[in-house]
């Protein structure tokens, strides 16, 4: 969702209930349609501070979620430039190959696995070059003390960026379940309601438009920001980027000129195998 829709919403969602509380003013008695104000209010009270306490442990499950994210795809990015390097201590014969490899699982993640997951069809794929590379690693035999060493290294920097793309790919599948979101939507229409029981004709129709348009505003707002917490890669303000794994990229090619590897990656600039 992108802001300018955010801002339409939270705009029509403030329009319409202010619409409504000043249609149903004209026709309400003077001190609002409750006999006991303060009763009201207390009951008020309860319904919006059980809303403000449920939207705020969603809050801070959906950032919690939402941090994961980010933090596996910048381990998952940092774990690519570790096992480049840890790749140029392996078997000669290797080497090119495993780099080059790496070269596509990176561009694979940044302009495959990333637009996929903000439209929502990744799923539970492995990532084709992940299983390439251990395919390649099957085939390596150490020999020298440097070789054994780089080849128990290897693995375990990729049981770790596998750990860093799980916790990536976690964050797109959301971890608000529907019937909170559910109960979410039903506790704010009972505010919305419960609102409408306190227009009242002897007050000034600016007052109670801006009364309810700051109740709405703050309520649709929050729960715009729980959905956008929930997909952290859908387009929008504060969107996941793969800058990370953009970043390793550029890191790979010039330690590639550092070392002088003529790089030769099997794939496209997409990650996309070359027939």
């Amino acid at each position: 969702m992108t802001t300018v829709w955010g801002a339409l919403i939270v705009t029509g969602v403030a329009a319409l209930a202010i619409g409504a509380m000043l249609l149903v003013r004209r026709g309400a008695p003077e001190g609002s349609y409750f006999q006991d104000g303060d009763r009201a209010a207390g009951v008020f009270g309860v319904l919006a501070t059980g809303f403000a306490v449920l939207v705020g442990f969603v809050i801070f499950l959906a950032f919690d979620s939402y941090d994961t994210a980010r933090s596996g795809a910048e381990t998952e990015a940092r774990i690519v430039t570790q096992q480049f390097e840890t790749a140029q201590f392996l078997p000669t014969a290797v080497r090119g190959q495993l780099s080059g490899e790496l070269v596509c699982y990176a561009r694979s993640v940044a302009h495959g696995e990333w637009p996929r997951m903000a439209s929502g069809t990744l799923g539970d794929e492995i990532n084709p070059w992940g299983a390439a590379m251990f395919r390649t690693m099957q085939a390596v035999e150490p020999r020298l003390a440097s070789e054994q060493t780089a080849y128990d290294t290897w693995f375990a920097q990729r049981s770790d960026r596998e750990t860093g793309r799980a916790d990536r790919m976690h964050g797109a599948e959301g971890v608000i379940p529907r019937p909170l979101w559910i109960v979410l939507f039903l506790s704010a229409a009972l505010i919305f309601v419960f609102m409408l029981f306190f227009a009242d004709s002897a007050e000034r129709a600016l007052v109670q438009a801006t009364m309810m348009g700051a109740v709405a505003t703050v309520v649709s707002s929050s729960m715009l920001l729980l959905w956008f917490l929930d997909h952290p890669f859908h387009e929008g303000l504060g969107q996941l980027q793969p800058v990370a794994m953009e970043r390793a990229l550029v890191q790979l090619g010039e330690a590639a000129d550092v070392i002088g590897l003529r790089l030769a990656p099997p794939c496209d600039a997409v990650g996309t195998p070359r027939s």
